[in-house]
């Protein structure tokens, strides 16, 4: 079986893997996917982004786990690589009537495709979360992986 985790990922936090770890458990290929949205100004690239990621999972021998920058519907992407999972976290109530909305639309997309939620480990912490902190100069480092803390730091010095 094959899932997929998309996300803007922008950045990739600790709670973003720990969705990861758990469903790598449960599924035999976990593809997470850059969703770029050409409406949106990305803080960090997301080449730079998807090469902390794959750097995290290999540090952590997660070997059933892709990473793909994508364009279009996520839904279609999963139909391109025959994926009828889609993995979502869920911090809070607000997140799950937000997923609900997006699962219903993958649905009429893609009518095959069922949704799974994980609880996250850290509800506090989001990508928007860890953006506003360090643009104030604190030290972020705790909320997300080495790797992507790197990334962090070289884009800050660029």
């Amino acid at each position: 079986m094959k899932a997929v985790y998309a996300g803007s990922f922008d950045c990739y936090t600790n709670g973003h893997h720990d969705i990861v770890r758990k469903a790598c458990r449960l599924f035999d290929e976990v593809h997470i996917v850059i969703a770029v949205n050409s409406a949106k100004t990305r803080t960090y690239p997301a080449e730079e982004m998807a090469e902390a990621i794959r750097a995290a999972l290999r540090r952590e021998e997660i070997e059933n786990c892709t990473v793909a920058i994508y364009c279009g519907l996520v839904a279609e992407y999963c139909r391109e690589q025959e994926i009828d999972y889609f993995i979502r976290g869920l911090r809070n109530n607000l997140d799950y009537n937000y997923e609900e909305n997006v699962a219903n639309v993958n649905k009429l997309v893609m009518p095959d495709m069922d949704t799974i939620y994980f609880r996250a480990v850290a509800p506090a912490i989001s990508s928007s979360m860890v953006r506003e902190l360090h643009s104030f100069g604190k030290d972020v480092s705790a909320y997300v992986p080495a790797e992507v803390w790197d990334c962090i730091q070289a884009q800050r010095n660029n």
